[in-house]
């Protein structure tokens, strides 16, 4: 049986989309012939918290633990909500950050490359290194962001020699929010030079979008795999419909993926037709920026707004299932293209339709597109959106057909590709 050890900062009891990459891979790969033993910081300082995750963790799984010194918990003192608000991703347009905001991201831009996780990078070194003289792995795994984690994959490269995968969920420098961070030069050059070197010096490269895979294909000689994120549970009947038309989005809808059109077309539909404006809900699920409750209350429907706040995974699930149309959206950048969201993958099973609103050239268009799941549109198209909610409000586009190729996004198919690649080593 192959062993492979992998490093992750993100881990049960902390929420979100990032903790669930890994704690499914886990999950699978002993069905695979492959143990996994996972190193995580011991005290971190999560954002998002969801315990109900801890549940999926096997008692039979090997944890092991290393203090981090973490800077957010001495920045909450400063301010707790903007500290929150940074770590978690939810950044304000440039005109409309407060003094205080502005300077804890110029700080974190430029003091703490590649991010504020960088302390826990020698230590955990330290200890694997130890580790290593008395435990044999045949592959390291790290898997960012935070980027610092493939940091520590770096340096025990250098000492060790491993075998080192490193798994990027999102791009680096290519991230959206980078270019938020008030870089000076000589930060955007350290950043761009720890990426290349990460690219160049790993054995294998993991991604898990196209555009991804292409940007970095453009990069370095180092082979690059592409393993989508993925849903773990059944692929659910369709429903039926409730007393309500449920429009919702499970996740963080930041300030720059405020859909402004789509709440203009809602909107619409509200004023010209009766039965919809008795019917229409909208449920937002997870941390909402205030501009986005903004444009709601501008279009005049927060009356016909449910906004719940984070829900734990399984809630998130259940409401995937009892909604009408499923939102999915992404900022419109040349940076985004190859965001593929984690949720776009439990959507699918529950086979309720994607609606999508995202940059030209969008990877998730592929993916919709070859599963038939839904429609994806840019932020310009008002009409076309509002004829597609109307037209599944008025039932015109329902099928009782599962949608293709579904099954190939499941955690543990994805698993089994993972092994192969680890089983090479």
């Amino acid at each position: 049986m192959k062993k492979a050890l992998i490093i992750t900062y993100y881990w049960p009891p902390a929420g979100g989309p990032g903790v669930q990459r890994w704690l499914k891979f886990v999950k699978y790969l002993p069905d695979f012939d492959i143990e996994p033993v996972v190193f995580i910081p011991e005290n971190p300082d999560y954002p998002i918290m969801d315990k109900s995750l801890e549940s999926e963790i096997s008692p039979k799984l090997k944890i092991i633990k290393n203090p981090i010194f973490e800077p957010y918990k001495i920045a909450s003192f400063f301010s707790k909500k903007e500290t929150k608000t940074i770590s978690s991703g939810l950044i304000a347009e440039e005109k409309k950050q407060g003094f205080l905001q502005k300077l804890l991201l110029f700080i974190r831009g430029n003091f703490f490359i590649p991010d504020a996780r960088k302390f826990w990078v020698k230590p955990s070194v330290d200890k694997i290194s130890d580790l290593l003289e008395v435990e044999k792995f045949d592959v390291v795994i790290t898997t960012g962001p935070p980027h610092s984690v493939h940091l520590i994959g770096l340096q025990l490269k250098k000492i060790h020699g491993i075998n080192w995968i490193a798994d990027f969920r999102d791009p680096w420098t290519n991230i959206g929010y980078h270019s938020k961070l008030k870089l000076l030069k000589f930060a955007r050059r350290k950043h761009k030079q720890l990426e290349q070197e990460v690219l160049d010096k790993a054995d294998q490269l993991l991604v898990t979008s196209f555009q991804t895979q292409e940007e970095f294909r453009s990069k370095t000689t180092t082979p690059v795999a592409l393993i989508t994120n993925g849903y773990d549970s059944e692929i659910f009947p369709k429903k039926r419909r409730s007393e309500k038309f449920k429009i919702s989005h499970i996740g963080s809808l930041l300030s720059g993926r405020n859909p402004e059109n789509l709440w203009k077309a809602i909107s619409e539909l509200i004023h010209e037709n009766k039965d919809f404006k008795e019917q229409v809900s909208i449920e937002l699920a997870g941390r909402v920026s205030e501009e986005v409750i903004r444009s709601i209350i501008d279009f005049n429907l927060f009356d016909y707004l449910n906004s719940y706040g984070y829900l734990s995974h399984k809630q998130a699930v259940e409401l995937q299932r009892a909604s009408d149309i499923l939102l999915l959206l992404e900022i419109n950048s040349v940076e985004t293209k190859g965001i593929i969201p984690g949720k776009i993958f439990e959507y699918l099973a529950a086979q309720n339709p994607i609606l999508a609103i995202g940059p030209r050239n969008w990877d998730v268009n592929k993916i919709v597109s070859e599963t038939k799941a839904g429609q994806v549109f840019q932020y310009n198209e008002k009409e076309e959106i509002k004829h597609f909610i109307l037209s599944h409000f008025e039932g015109i586009n329902i099928s009782e057909n599962s949608h293709p190729k579904i099954e190939e996004y499941h955690r543990k198919r994805l698993t089994r590709r993972l092994s192969e690649l680890i089983k090479s080593f």
